[in-house]
């Protein structure tokens, strides 16, 4: 069973997404928090394997809270729930170390899918929206980030080759396809660039591709 906890200011929110994650065999819903603050408390009580986030919310807002968590357990997943897809607090809660993101109205399916996507180690990067979203707030980003520049001359070519397709929202599948080399090579690529890099999975590697301006914005 994969243990949700919903962090949301709006009662209704909390109790749609429970009842549609408690319909799910394999998802159980441990525990609500109204706020940031509750969140980083319920987190170290019930260890859930997936948080459901919202960015605005008082007290404490998402952001806030993603980044303790985060910093308590490098292992926590936590996947950030929005109204608009252009969000820039997403970004934000992106880089405080996010898995991925979802919209306020994805369907039952969605929602089930993205929780198990995340709860298994993956990234939520969907092409379709994830890189829309990094790509129009690194345009913010004036000139490469300096350590992301020291940091891409420790990956090899390949390495930094594949880090480019992960950018470009490709699964390890697509990049094994595009490249011609087995999945499995693709997958001790990626394990090899989160390390090196000091990120934590691929939507941060995502991050960081732009930043220091590996992927053209917009490209």
């Amino acid at each position: 069973m994969i243990r949700v906890l919903i962090v949301d200011d709006q009662m209704m929110v909390r109790e749609g997404f429970s009842v549609l994650l408690g319909a799910m065999p394999d998802i159980e819903v441990v525990g609500e928090a109204v706020n940031g603050r509750e969140a980083v408390a319920q987190v170290a009580a019930l260890r859930p394997d997936v948080v459901l986030m919202d960015i605005r919310m008082p007290e404490m807002n998402g952001i806030e809270a993603t980044r303790e968590i985060v910093a308590a357990d490098a292992d926590a997943k936590v996947l950030v729930l929005t109204t608009f897809d252009l969000d820039e607090y997403v970004y934000q809660a992106l880089r405080a170390g996010a898995s991925g993101f979802l919209l306020k109205d994805a369907s039952a399916r969605q929602l089930a899918d993205g929780v198990r996507v995340v709860a298994a180690g993956e990234a939520l990067l969907a092409p379709t929206v994830t890189k829309r979203l990094i790509t129009e707030f690194a345009k913010a980003v004036e000139s490469p980030r300096q350590p992301a520049l020291s940091q891409v001359g420790e990956l090899t070519e390949r390495e930094t080759g594949v880090l480019v397709l992960i950018a470009q929202g490709l699964s390890n599948a697509e990049i094994a396809d595009h490249l011609v080399v087995a999945e499995s090579t693709i997958k001790t690529h990626v394990s090899r660039i989160l390390v090196k890099l000091g990120l934590r999975d691929r939507t941060q590697a995502a991050v960081f591709a732009y930043e220091a301006r590996l992927v053209r914005v917009g490209g």
